[in-house]
């Protein structure tokens, strides 16, 4: 992989990652303490759902 494609990627996460609490601070605190509630194996089964959707996007994309 391309270090430039890397760190436009990076990027991009982190654009994506910062709308939420720009745009909705208040909904973003909410979402962020219901998920300090969850028990770990219900953390570790979101990551592992997004981390397999972003892989299956990229795979998709590359083709």
């Amino acid at each position: 992989m391309d270090g430039d494609l890397l760190w436009m990627a990076v990027g991009l996460v982190l654009v994506f990652e910062g709308l939420f609490p720009l745009l909705a601070p208040g909904a973003w605190r909410r979402t962020f303490l219901r998920m300090l509630q969850l028990r770990e194996g219900q953390l570790r089964f979101f990551g592992l759902v997004s981390a397999t959707l972003g892989l299956l996007i990229l795979a998709w994309l590359s083709r």
